[in-house]
């Protein structure tokens, strides 16, 4: 349980912190990142994946409810090594996921302090916290969370069955590419802790201009996630190159 809470959290607040922290640079005002747009925004978040996934390593760096609710799903009696996969364990990667999330947001706004002072666009603000669509269905918006995220956790699933065993470089290189290929309708969360730490941040902290943390979306990137992960999960048992791991 220790491990889990220790590196889950730190983990998982290291990819917010630069997945935050690149979005930030790009949009907020007065940076030295301004305008640097979508691909560096991609880039930033893949990384962050990259560098999160090296500091929980030893918890099986989740980071990622639907990536903890994947493995679940497929059949999978572990976790990480030495870490069964039980109810109280399955919590504890929730919260120290949510923990980190809203931690890696909150450092982050400390990194851009003065700019979030100066800014005064309350969407910018909060588009630097969590996701939004820029098409508002929450029918839509949902399926596009479903499949980002079911792209995401087949991918890791798979990954962990195949000889290459690229690991963290792999798992951010498919961020990425989601990003660019499946992001652009809903700010591709694909991790309801990504969005719901964050959120919760920008509801408590004390920023100028901020306006509504948008909660009326909030279940979007929460709900669109946990169905894509099901959906992964039962494919590694559906499907027989994909089940050899699961079985």
């Amino acid at each position: 349980m220790g491990t889990i809470f220790l590196f889950e959290i730190m983990g998982t607040a290291t990819l917010v912190l630069l997945g935050a922290g690149v979005v930030a640079n790009v949009v907020l005002s007065g940076t030295k990142g301004n305008g640097g747009g979508w691909l560096l925004i991609n880039f930033g978040w893949g990384l962050g994946v990259f560098a999160g996934v090296y500091v929980a390593y030893a918890s099986g760096a989740h980071i990622n409810p639907a990536v903890t609710v994947g493995l679940l799903a497929s059949g999978a009696e572990e976790y990480a090594p030495g870490i069964a996969v039980t109810l109280p364990n399955t919590l504890a990667y929730f919260a120290a996921e949510l923990i980190g999330a809203f931690l890696g947001a909150v450092v982050a706004w400390l990194a851009y302090k003065k700019h979030y002072d100066d800014e005064t666009d309350p969407a910018a603000i909060l588009g630097t916290f969590s996701t939004g669509p820029e098409k508002r269905s929450y029918g839509w918006n949902t399926v596009t969370e479903i499949i980002g995220t079911y792209v995401l956790v087949l991918l890791v699933l798979m990954m962990g069955e195949t000889p290459a065993e690229l690991g963290p470089l792999a798992v951010a290189l498919v961020v990425l590419a989601i990003g660019a290929s499946l992001g652009g309708p809903t700010g591709y969360a694909i991790n309801p802790a990504r969005d719901l730490g964050p959120r919760l941040a920008h509801a408590i902290l004390p920023i100028r201009h901020k306006g509504s943390s948008d909660w009326s979306y909030s279940w979007v990137p929460i709900a669109g996630p946990v169905v894509g992960a099901l959906l992964a999960g039962a494919s590694v048992q559906i499907f027989p190159l994909l089940g050899a791991g699961a079985a």
